[in-house]
């Protein structure tokens, strides 16, 4: 016997994107929220530096905007840009009005608040609470989330597939739903709804070294792929300069607000070394600081470079880090005398599902929103704390969008149940945990902060033989959340090799051997990757391909 639930708005998601978007709806609307795991296990739990906007009399939304296209490295939709920014403050104010408990200060630009500031700024501008601001944010929406009788939240529940009405034979292809697997009883059950949001986050869990939790496993990027939607600008992956370097320190951040209030980094001699790449020096943007690092360690040949952050008071330290501080005590490092070892990690993917300022992808009553979206807003390289903004924002405008369409949008009818009368339970779990293994590794040396023509087409060649094998092993055995986590994984690391091989040049995050610099005979475009079965939705102009074919949008 299986489930059929029906929801107005299905949101398969529950970091800062999903549960902002779950509260910004109608209250007459009936929505449910998707989290793989305990709703408080993904990315915006475990961001520690803050949230981006214009909220000093000091600052402005010019150099706001400014800052964040020149860390875009021209890639940036300058609509986009401003749309964000503008609706910035008031974003804040929103999470303020929730009750999430920012760090104060009685002096000071930020209407009390303590703003610090981040690499690619040139104000303070960065709201935070202390160095866990993912956490209080995240905690405040789930509280929120929780309150609300319109909303009914399921852990332990991985989206399979989007359920699209071309796949079932219907008329009008648009988004109808999802298979859901119940990974407590190991059922898939079919969630229909007049709209389906993806906010599932990015895909940093392709590499081997990463600061993300392992839910970061590119579930949106690639379910919205499978189901036509076109996906752009895969090749430009942040790598966190500063993950801490320590056998027990699995996916620890070191805040980038460390470099913001005067940490510095050092080669193991004690020698600064970032003045060497950057007038900027330790405030660059991420993408310098992080091939800089990278740049060292391989010159030397050593496995991480040093943050120091001692020479400020400890007072200070225990104030503005605690969660920094508490973290490297347990490993018996003492930042208030001593350096941080540390080494870049992927943290962010610029890259993502192809939308409009309402969230609108190309797959009618699908959008997308956080990480998984391809807005328009980062560009090349994504500005720090713009993340958690770009959740807010375009949550709210999905939601807004959402609302004034759901009288006009009817509930899909009865959909087909999960056909699992021809698989059997996997007798071969080890094929999994290797393949996964694989792919990670060759993904960090062929298609990680430096990369070479023949370094992806290694990765290419290896990307198509692990999808033959995944394919079939999807095909003959109950899924797992393992299994559904690896296969998206496969197919999100196919879009960055081939995003990443489309582009003859170094831009932001993307650095390769081959062309060093950056191709200024031409205006700067988007890499848009295309499916064969891209659909044409109004408001969007889209290119019929196939699978092998990479279009590059016209520069903005």
């Amino acid at each position: 016997m299986h489930t059929q639930h029906q929801y107005d708005v299905l949101i398969i998601g529950s970091g800062a994107a999903g549960l902002s978007l779950a509260l910004r709806l109608p209250e007459q609307a009936r929505v449910a929220v998707l989290s793989k795991g305990p709703v408080q296990e993904g990315n915006t739990w475990y961001a520690q530096g803050g949230i981006s906007a214009v909220l000093d009399q000091g600052d402005s939304i010019e150099s706001h905007v400014q800052d964040t296209m020149d860390a875009g490295a021209g890639l940036c939709d300058p609509e986009v840009v401003r749309h964000t920014v503008v609706n910035g403050p008031e974003a804040v104010q929103w999470l303020i009005d929730l009750g999430v408990d920012f760090t104060r200060e009685e002096t000071g630009p930020g209407k009390g608040f303590h703003l610090t500031r981040e690499g690619g700024h040139q104000h303070r501008r960065v709201i935070h609470a202390a160095d866990a601001t993912g956490k209080a944010v995240q905690s405040t929406l789930i509280s929120a989330v929780r309150a609300r009788d319109n909303i009914d939240l399921f852990e332990q529940h991985i989206a399979v597939d989007l359920i699209t009405a071309d796949r079932i034979g219907r008329p009008h292809n648009r988004c109808l739903g999802a298979y859901v697997l119940d990974r407590d009883s190991g059922r898939v059950e079919v969630f229909r709804s007049r709209f389906v949001a993806l906010a599932t986050g990015g895909a940093s869990k392709v590499y081997l070294y990463t600061s993300n939790p392992d839910t970061s496993t590119g579930d949106g990027i690639a379910m919205a792929w499978r189901a036509g939607c076109r996906v752009a600008n895969m090749e430009f992956n942040q790598f966190h300069p500063t993950c801490l370097y320590h056998p027990q320190a699995k996916s620890f951040l070191i805040t980038e607000a460390v470099r913001g209030e005067g940490g510095k980094l050092l080669l193991p001699d004690g020698k600064p070394f970032m003045q060497r790449f950057d007038t900027r020096c330790e405030l660059a943007p991420r993408d310098i600081v992080a091939r800089a690092i990278d740049h060292e360690m391989k010159r030397l040949g050593i496995d991480h470079v040093l943050l120091d952050i001692s020479h400020k008071p400890a007072d200070f330290i225990h104030e503005h880090f605690p969660n920094v501080q508490q973290r490297c005590l347990e490993l018996g490092i003492d930042i208030t005398r001593e350096p941080i070892p540390v080494v870049p990690a992927a943290h962010y993917t610029c890259g993502g599902v192809r939308t409009d300022l309402r969230g609108r992808s190309d797959l009618d009553n699908l959008y997308v929103v956080g990480e998984s979206a391809c807005t328009g807003l980062h560009g090349a390289n994504r500005m720090a704390s713009n993340s958690l903004l770009e959740c807010l924002v375009f949550a709210s405008a999905a939601a807004a969008d959402i609302g004034a369409r759901l009288d006009a949008v009817k509930m899909p009818p009865e959909l087909p149940e999960w056909d699992e009368s021809k698989v059997t339970d996997s007798d071969e779990e080890v094929v999994v945990s290797h393949n996964w293994d694989e792919l990670r590794r060759f993904m960090w040396d062929y298609v990680g902060i430096v990369r070479t023509g023949k370094r992806l087409e290694r990765a290419r060649r290896r990307i198509a033989t692990l999808q033959h094998e995944i394919e079939e092993y999807y095909g003959n055995f109950r899924v797992t959340n393992d299994l559904l986590e690896l296969r998206n994984l496969v197919q999100v690391a196919e879009l960055i090799i081939r995003s990443a091989q489309m582009r003859k040049e170094s831009r932001g995050l993307h650095y390769t051997l081959d062309y060093p610099k950056p191709d200024d005979r031409q205006p700067p475009r988007d890499t848009v990757l295309v499916p064969d079965k891209a659909h044409r939705t109004p408001g969007h102009n889209v290119a019929v391909g196939k699978v092998e074919q990479l279009r590059v949008a016209p520069g903005k």
